[in-house]
């Protein structure tokens, strides 16, 4: 997946911020935040490190579980036309509104959900 690395066993997602001419990584699934800032791939690698040792010995210190845990559910928002667009371009399909979300995810992901 691009725009992102992973540390630690944790996914982090990388964008470059031009206001500060820095890369700015933002651990994803985890409760809060645990960010990071480097000007190169290898300064990413390790601010990272240390942010999320830090992040999780807090955790640990407060007995929080630092990663956030999911439902499976979750809302997408249409109008009512782009709902009924997104029924018909199901049914012509012949999958559920669920099916033909998870086929757009997989696509723009590049990998089974």
């Amino acid at each position: 997946m691009n725009n992102v690395m992973e540390i630690g066993g944790h996914r982090a997602v990388i964008q470059f911020d031009p206001e500060i001419g820095m890369f700015r990584g933002e651990f994803l699934g985890l409760h809060g935040g645990a960010d990071f800032y480097a000007d190169s791939v290898q300064g990413l690698r390790k601010e990272g490190e240390t942010s999320l040792r830090v992040f999780m010995e807090m955790c640990e210190e407060k007995g929080i579980d630092p990663t956030k845990r999911y439902s499976g559910k979750f809302q997408v928002r249409l109008s009512p036309d782009e709902h009924a667009r997104a029924a018909e371009i199901a049914a012509a399909r012949g999958v559920s509104l669920n099916r033909l979300v998870q086929d757009a995810l997989e696509q723009v992901a590049g990998e089974p959900f």
